[in-house]
This record gives C-alpha cells, sequence and structure tokens, in this order.
C-alpha cells in the first residue's frame, strides 16, 4: 500500500518536518521520562524551541513569529504526538497567541508576540473553574475596573502550562449583571505579580509530563491596557471566534497519535511470538490491525480536510466539533485495541501505547467535552 500523502503538504513543508523531527528527536524524545517523572518540561525547552523559530509557526514575522501558516503548526503538533509526547503544552500557547493577534492593539502585540515566539513568555489559557467547565457563563473570576487596572479576585482550576506560565489570557468576569455579556479577556503576566499564586500540580491519570495547576488570585492589580477588546464584555464573542481553531487542534493530534500507535503495534506484532508462531501472522491480530489502521485512515482524511478548510477561513464550529468528537473517540477506540495487541506488555509505562492509551482519555473531556460537542452539531442538523 502506497504512504498516505496529506493534500496540504508540499516539498517545503517536507523539508520542514524533517527539520522538525530531527529536533524533537534530539531535544525531546530523550527527556520524556523526565518530564513524565517532575510534572514539567521546564522552561529550557522552550526557549529552544523559540531559538529554532518553532514557536507562534503561523504568526507575521513582523511580530517576530515564524510568518508560516497553520501547516507549519500542524507539523510540529505531529511529531510530538506520533511519538507519544504530551507534555509540551504548545497547543495551549498557540491559542494564547492568537487570541493576542486576533483580538490586541497593535501596541499589545508587540508586547507579547516576539516573546512568545522566543519563547520567553509561556502562554496559557485561565479558563477553566471549579464550577464553571463547558458552561463558560458561569465563571466566577472577577474582575474590578479601578482607575487604570483591574483588581482581580478568584481562581482557576486544569489550567495547562499553569505551573509555568508567565502569560495567561485570562477569562474573567467584569459585569456581573450579565451572564453572556459580563466577560472579558485580560492579558496577565505572572512574574512578581503580587496576589498571583500558583496551587498544586495536578496528579492527573494520564499527561504526567504536562505542568497542569491550580491558579489563585488574591486581589491582583492588573493594568487595564491588557484588556483585549476595545471594550469590556466581549470576552464570549472572542472565545467563540477561536473554537475552531482550538478543537482541530485536538482533534489533529488524535489523528497523529492513533498513527504512530498503529505503526509501533504494527511492528510490534510482526515480532513478538506465541504458540510459536510470530502473532503478526494471526488472522485475529491481522483483522484488528486492519480495523485500526482503516478507521485511522479515514480520521486523517476528515481531519486534513477541516486544515484546508482551517487555511482558507472556512472551517466553522459545527465541522470542528465532529472532528474533535470523532476523532477523539476513535482515537481512544484505536489505542484500546493497540494496548490489547500487546497483552501485558501494553499495560507498563516503558511502552509508547500505554503511556499513548493514559494521554488519550482526556481528549474526550477538554476543549469541550464531546457530549458539549454534539450538542453543537445537533442544533445545525
Amino acid at each position: 500500500m502506497n504512504p498516505y500523502v496529506s493534500p496540504w503538504m508540499d516539498e517545503e513543508l517536507g523539508l520542514f518536518r524533517e527539520t522538525v523531527s530531527r529536533f524533537v528527536e534530539i531535544e525531546m524524545v530523550p527527556n520524556d521520562a523526565t518530564w513524565r517523572y517532575q510534572h514539567s518540561v521546564g522552561k529550557e525547552i522552550w526557549r529552544k524551541a523559540g531559538e529554532m523559530g518553532l514557536l507562534c509557526l503561523d504568526l507575521p514575522t513582523t511580530y517576530g513569529c515564524g510568518g508560516g501558516d497553520f501547516r507549519h503548526e500542524v507539523v510540529f503538533y505531529e511529531e510530538q504526538a506520533r511519538r507519544g509526547l504530551s507534555g509540551f503544552g504548545q497547543g495551549v500557547h498557540s491559542m494564547c497567541a492568537h487570541y493576542v493577534y486576533n483580538y490586541g492593539t497593535e501596541e499589545q502585540k508587540r508586547r507579547w508576540l516576539p516573546r512568545m515566539a522566543r519563547g520567553e513568555l509561556i502562554g496559557a489559557i485561565a479558563m477553566t473553574e471549579p464550577d464553571a467547565g463547558s458552561d463558560l457563563q458561569g465563571i466566577r473570576t472577577r474582575a474590578n475596573l479601578e482607575g487604570d487596572f483591574y483588581r482581580v479576585n478568584g481562581s482557576k482550576i486544569f489550567i495547562t502550562n499553569g505551573g509555568q506560565a508567565s502569560l495567561l489570557m485570562l477569562v474573567t468576569r467584569t459585569n456581573t449583571e450579565e451572564r453572556k455579556r459580563g466577560l472579558s479577556l485580560i492579558m496577565v503576566e505572572t512574574e512578581n505579580l503580587s496576589g498571583y499564586r500558583v496551587g498544586r500540580v495536578l496528579d492527573k491519570m494520564g499527561l504526567p509530563a504536562q505542568d497542569t495547576a491550580e491558579l489563585f488570585f488574591e486581589d491582583v492589580r492588573v493594568p487595564a491596557d491588557c484588556r483585549l477588546g476595545a471594550e469590556e464584555g466581549l470576552g464570549m464573542y472572542q472565545l467563540m471566534g477561536d473554537l475552531p481553531y482550538e478543537r482541530l487542534i485536538i482533534a489533529l493530534c488524535g489523528v497523529a497519535a492513533m498513527e504512530g500507535a498503529v505503526a509501533e503495534t504494527s511492528k510490534y506484532v510482526k515480532e513478538r511470538k506465541a504458540f510459536g508462531q510470530v502473532i503478526g501472522q494471526m488472522q485475529h491480530v491481522r483483522f484488528k490491525l486492519a480495523e485500526c489502521a482503516t478507521v485511522t485512515r479515514i480520521a486523517r482524511v476528515f481531519v486534513d480536510d477541516c486544515i484546508q478548510k482551517l487555511l482558507v477561513s472556512k472551517l466553522d464550529n459545527e465541522i470542528a466539533s465532529m472532528a474533535k468528537y470523532w476523532v477523539t473517540d476513535s482515537q481512544q477506540q484505536v489505542l484500546d485495541e493497540c494496548v490489547q495487541l500487546y497483552g501485558g506488555y501494553g499495560y507498563m509505562n516503558e511502552y509508547m501505547v500505554c503511556r499513548m492509551f493514559m494521554d488519550s482519555r482526556v481528549q474526550r473531556i477538554y476543549g469541550g467535552t464531546n457530549e458539549i460537542m454534539k450538542e453543537l452539531i445537533s442544533r445545525s442538523v
């Protein structure tokens, strides 16, 4: 069977993929076990990625960014996900940068984007709260305008990059009278910020290398010129505008993980022997691999179509929701089959498919649960 090549790939991207692959193999793969043990990738890898020009790849060079398009971001996501690397929170870093680029003033863009591209600022999305996950209108963190500053009080939970983030895109309530138009997005630089505190790094089922953390704000003063948007109350509109981008990232990482797992499992069953023969010769094993490969290919074609739509600004929220829900459900199904084909070894953390299986479960939860995705899709049916 001829190898599948995504229709959005070209020669330049092929060369770029080789560069990214070398960076991932040299700088990331050997450190993954340490990162998982310490529940953080640390700040050095962010600076190295910045030096290599691998951050904010799809934003203009005017702001010190990569000057490419979403395809360049995709390549970096894929090369990590195929190797089971889940600690480097590039996705939320990129999304944080996109909020600045899409809704920030020229001064705000020049203030934050170059430092994000260099890995000097690590971005995070401070959205979820203990009582507000998919229901963003339930957010209680409050920002009161006092002259030239906002005074922020509240807490956030499940924040990717939270333990080391130096720039937060904070979703906060600036109006308690209106649920929908009461939210605003405020950029918060956290270094030496009085009243700001990082709580515990959360002990999770999977993604152990990610410093997912609790954040606390106690009378934190943030300059008013850090708000995104010309006026208060635009937060919900701004969030809805970037959701397709976020959900496509989740889906494409799911596809890449499936592809990596199927490739590794195929190699394993062609070497592993049981009952006097290589298990890859058994019909049941061959059929299971065929099923996994088919589901993975369907997911790949779907996601590639979404990537092409995003490149021409035609990816709507319903299609992005379909991709996020169906691909992540399929991801867990395929990875479960791969673990089963490994037998007892599939339950061992030293094997990539085991780590991938644990990491995959949250894909159906963050970025909006898959149940919420179905609700959004149903409105257009």
